[in-house]
């Protein structure tokens, strides 16, 4: 079995160019048919390591989610994500700051959704906005985002050594034209003309502009706390693959064990017989 992990990884202190990254990859399965069955494995372990975490209580995981727009962001929260428990998991999206948000540090509306011990929180778009789209549009001087490398780099340490948090940042990687054919489907599809924004084109004028801001963020601040992935994601399906492994394997590692039993397992099963005795003269009497 192919190691997406390993494969996908941006190592600390790369030098990355995405154009030697091909979108289109697809590994050794060639349609989703094919990877299917791998994809459900994955879903179901990671099902059972959610409850191990929700249950034990000592570790958390952020999942980052970021790619330019159509990448499939949406698409890997509803395929891949979905089968964890709701009750251990929340996805935020992080949308233009409000102006409450703008009178703080840019962290200052990130760091209350972070994951409390026991749970998984996905940022669907994340404080990478702030050393992305603000670098593009020139939303601040670079002076100001510039700083904001490191200052992530200091805020993602923070909460991997205090909250026990393992951190998994996913770029979505497609090519130019393949954004332009899922932009065809939404104009083409009425379920999906709900997602068509007035800057879908506008943004693609400046899509050289995010490719280089992108490469600045994967040089930055991949690091050993909290890696980013390269995924391929022209296919879809190799994109849920190729994630919901990387998500199972670090949750593997973080060897999480069931908590051991907080009564005397003997005297409940005698309670639970006594019970049990109970409701069996009961009947007995009715009859």
């Amino acid at each position: 079995m192919s190691n997406y992990r390993k494969k996908f990884i941006v190592k600390p202190d790369s030098k990355v160019r995405l154009k030697h990254f091909d979108p289109g990859y697809h590994g050794k399965h060639d349609s989703h048919k094919s990877a299917l069955l791998e994809i459900q494995k994955n879903l179901q372990k990671m099902d059972q390591l959610q409850y191990r975490m929700y249950a034990e209580n000592k570790h958390s995981l952020l999942i980052v989610l970021q790619g330019l727009d159509a990448a499939g962001k949406d698409g890997v929260v509803r395929h891949v994500l979905t089968g964890l428990n709701p009750s251990g998991c929340v996805s935020t999206n992080f949308k233009e700051p409000t102006k409450e948000d703008l009178a703080h540090d840019f962290l200052w509306r990130v760091h209350p959704h972070v994951p409390a011990k026991g749970s998984i929180a996905i940022f669907n778009r994340s404080h990478y906005e702030d050393v992305l789209v603000v670098r593009v549009h020139g939303l601040a001087p670079e002076k100001v985002w510039s700083k904001r490398y490191d200052q992530i780099n200091d805020f993602e340490r923070l909460i991997t050594s205090e909250n026990n948090t393992a951190i998994l940042k996913f770029f979505l990687h497609i090519s130019k034209e393949e954004q332009l054919a899922r932009f065809k489907k939404r104009l083409d599809d009425p379920d999906r003309q709900w997602k068509i924004s007035d800057s879908d084109y506008k943004e693609r004028e400046y899509w050289g502009d995010y490719i280089d801001a992108f490469e600045d963020v994967f040089n930055k601040t991949s690091t050993e706390h909290a890696p980013w992935f390269i995924v391929p994601s022209n296919h879809k399906w190799f994109r849920d693959l190729a994630i919901s492994q990387i998500i199972v394997r670090q949750m593997e590692e973080m060897n999480m064990q069931l908590p051991k039993p907080t009564v005397n397992i003997a005297d409940i099963r005698r309670e639970y017989h006594q019970a049990q005795d109970g409701e069996r003269a009961e009947r007995g009497k009715k009859r």
